[in-house]
Parts: C-alpha cells; sequence; structure tokens
C-alpha cells in the first residue's frame, strides 16, 4: 500500500447559485457526500456550506483522479437528493468546482473554516478567495468545443531561479 497524505479543499455551488441547502436537506446531504466517499476509499474530514455551496476538506487515495472524485460525489447527491424528493424542486450541481490543495500544516485551519460556514456567512467574515464565483467558473457556454491540440517543441529551455518565474 503506498503513503499518501493528499488533502484537498473542494468547493462547489448550486446551480444558479440557487439556494437549495436549506435546513432539511443540509443533514442528508451531508451524510450521503459521506457515505458515497467513503464507498470510494475517499476520506472527508470535514463538510460544511451554505445555502448555495458546499466546502469539503477530503484525503484522497492516489489511485482516484481528482475529477472523477469530484464527479462522482456531485452526481451521486444530487441523485440521491431527488430520489429522497424532500426539495420542492430538482436538486442539481453548477458544472464547475474549486480544488486546493493543503498540507498537514494547514489542515486544522482548513477544517475549522470549512466546520464554521455558517458562522463566517452570517458574520460576513467568509474568506472571498475561497468563495470566488464568476460566470467564467462555469466553464465554456458549448459542450461540443474543443481546444487545439498544442504543438509540441523539441526546444530546450533553461530555467532560472533569478528574476522572473517563467510560469
Amino acid at each position: 500500500m503506498p503513503f499518501w497524505r493528499l488533502y484537498y479543499h473542494l468547493v462547489w455551488a448550486t446551480k444558479n447559485r440557487e439556494h437549495l441547502i436549506v435546513p432539511g436537506v443540509k443533514d442528508p446531504l451531508y451524510r450521503y457526500i459521506r457515505h458515497k466517499a467513503a464507498e470510494m476509499g475517499v476520506h472527508v474530514l470535514a463538510v460544511g456550506g451554505w445555502f448555495d455551496h458546499v466546502h469539503l476538506l477530503v484525503s484522497v487515495p492516489p489511485r482516484h483522479a481528482l475529477a472523477d472524485v469530484v464527479g462522482r460525489l456531485k452526481g451521486a447527491s444530487a441523485h440521491e437528493m431527488n430520489r429522497i424528493d424532500i426539495l420542492d424542486c430538482h436538486f442539481s450541481w453548477q458544472r464547475g468546482y474549486g480544488a486546493l490543495g493543503c498540507g498537514q500544516k494547514q489542515k486544522s485551519t482548513a477544517i475549522a473554516y470549512i466546520e464554521n460556514q455558517e458562522r463566517h456567512h452570517k458574520q460576513q467574515t467568509t474568506n472571498s478567495w475561497l468563495e470566488h464565483y464568476a460566470a467564467s467558473d462555469e466553464g465554456p457556454e458549448r459542450a461540443d468545443l474543443v481546444a487545439e491540440k498544442p504543438s509540441i517543441s523539441e526546444e530546450s529551455v533553461e530555467y532560472s531561479l533569478e528574476g522572473d518565474f517563467p510560469f
């Protein structure tokens, strides 16, 4: 078994930022996200959110691609919320998500931030960098758009630690 410590602070929102995560939905939603994550071997260290988005701190085994984990958590949880029929409308998530890596030293700070989401939003003490939302977060308008293939160059580039970084 490989040794791994991969922690990710994940954030995603309800479609159109609708206020769907109301008191009667919050607990079953969070419980199901934890359940689905456990099925995949993903450890949920914290889950919290507000009426229109969730935050999670997860530890993902290296055998999983992060995009696949997020896709399965979002898809399965939306399906479950619609299956148990606790809302008067259709539950769905937006297409995008945010993912930030954090280390062992940041873990307790991330957990505290996630577990105190309601207080942060009520007191307006949220971290605007983690709560970012813009139309561009949704990705391209049309799913059939394909980016051009990048050209591959054999040219060698030297990197120096002095001056401006090349990336």
